[in-house]
């Protein structure tokens, strides 16, 4: 069967390994995602009787903060080729209160995926766009030749004579353009300044408040309409060789595509695979023990639930490039949960998030694969940017164990947060060498070992007070 949505033809098994190159454990929750990501496939791939009715399984992951519930839902999207969007629950008020309404998570999934797609097809149209591009500069550096009342061939239009001045000077004309192409292509020019014309992005700024004003609900975008009615506008601006092919490329590329169908195609993946990742969710469920205490703050709490609801059943929400259905989205809720309950959401709610998944906090052993393991582990991170400074730092097995040691302690100590304590502390343990370098270092290498860890982090970690501001 063929479809418009690409769709990475992974098992389940291929899902987990590729989380795994990036999140350290939680295994039950990469299961559960690997699961709706290859039912995904299934559904589309389904009898066409039944494809409309089967409906995502929409996940609520459970657990504390810097556990991973983020990056996996990110990384799920990323192997999907999928738009994705992660949003605040906790930023979204009911329907009457001055605030963002929870369609507009669809609105900006939308708007994401339709420059996703757009980049997809610059990206296909790039080689043309560069011949454009290329012959735009020469036009610049080389203008060729304008021949009044001679036609192409060297005859005058007026009265027939041939006139061999004109078709020397189109034939010199053409050769210094060919070896000025040819210096183009090699960089010869690149250091070269030229003027091009540039599109004006003058555009009014202008942004309307006021309860329940959205005029995108409608469909609806004024700052668009505004624009449109200044763009056009151009001016010129000097720049190098170099610089102007990457202006221009863009410029050539987006004329290149076929703007309707990507729209077109954008809603499509929308629909067939868009992930909404809603976060802090348990910040909109009201705790079991404060239910019937009456208003104050939290007053519009269950309100946000209640218009969430339609959207997550499926409904259809009017954007400024069309109306998209949301019955086949993937909905990835997620919440610390530590004073409300999932049974706290509202029952309807509840029922639309059927797989729910409890992440565990992080562990010291975790945090020391947590520092080698991943592909974009923090230790590789720092050693690439001290690489730009041709500055090589090795981390001793030692050390790493030291600053998980170190990072469990004060999660234990001040307030868990996950991995994220990783980060504190390697910003702190690597403060004074990122300062010195390139000035005051003159190795070309440091090891940071055992010893460098306690020299550096001991005295934060000694002093409780310090450990709350710093760590």
């Amino acid at each position: 069967m063929e479809t418009t949505i690409e769709q990475k033809n992974l098992t389940p098994t291929q899902i987990v390994e590729e989380l795994n190159k990036y999140i350290i454990g939680q295994d039950k929750a990469k299961r559960s995602v690997a699961i709706s990501l290859r039912n995904r496939w299934r559904r589309l791939n389904a009898d066409e009787s039944l494809r409309d009715e089967i409906l995502p399984n929409n996940i609520l992951l459970i657990g504390p903060t810097g556990v991973g519930k983020t990056e996996i839902a990110r990384r799920l999207a990323k192997l999907a080729n999928a738009p994705f969007i992660k949003v605040e629950a906790s930023k979204f008020t009911e329907v009457g209160y001055v605030g963002r309404d929870v369609e507009s998570m669809i609105r900006d999934l939308t708007d994401i995926a339709v420059n996703m797609v757009k980049s997809e097809m610059q990206e296909r149209v790039k080689e043309k766009a560069r011949e454009k591009v290329e012959q735009r500069i020469l036009d610049i550096l080389i203008p060729p030749v304008h021949q009044n009342q001679q036609n192409q061939t060297g005859f005058d239009a007026g009265n027939g004579d041939f006139d061999p001045s004109d078709a020397e000077d189109k034939e010199l004309n053409q050769r210094t353009r060919e070896r000025f192409r040819e210096k183009l292509r090699n960089g010869e020019l690149d250091d070269r300044t030229i003027e091009i014309e540039v599109k004006s992005n003058r555009n009014p700024m202008m942004q309307f408040f006021g309860p329940g004003g959205n005029m995108e609900e409608m469909g609806i975008n004024l700052q668009d309409m505004l624009g449109n009615l200044t763009k056009g506008g151009k001016k010129k601006k000097e720049v190098t060789i170099e610089e102007a092919r990457e202006i221009l490329l863009d410029e050539e590329a987006e004329k290149l595509i076929d703007h309707d169908a990507a729209v077109s195609q954008a809603l499509e993946k929308v629909q067939k695979s868009g992930i909404v990742f809603i976060d802090e969710i348990d910040k909109v469920t009201e705790a079991s023990e404060s239910k019937g205490q009456g208003g104050g703050p939290d007053v519009s709490r269950q309100g946000v639930q209640r218009d969430m609801l339609p959207i997550v059943e499926g409904s259809t929400v009017s954007t400024k490039h069309g109306m998209v259905k949301t019955d086949h989205i993937l909905f990835v809720g997620s919440g610390a949960f530590h004073v409300a309950k999932p049974s706290d959401l509202i029952p309807e709610l509840q029922g639309r998030f059927p797989i729910r998944v409890e992440l565990h906090s992080l562990t010291e052993q975790d945090f020391v694969d947590i520092l080698k393991l991943p592909k974009n582990a923090l230790t590789k991170q720092y050693q690439a940017m001290l690489d730009a400074e041709d500055v090589h730092i090795e981390f001793t097995e030692d050390a790493i164990k030291e600053i998980a040691s170190i990072a469990a302690k004060v999660n234990q100590q001040v307030e868990n947060i996950g991995a994220r304590r990783l980060h504190t502390i390697l910003s702190s343990l690597l403060d004074e060498l990122l300062f010195d370098v390139p000035d005051r270092i003159e190795q070309d290498e440091v090891t940071i070992d055992k010893e460098y860890v306690h020299d550096k982090l001991d005295e934060l970690v000694q002093d409780k007070d310090l450990s709350h501001y710093i760590l």
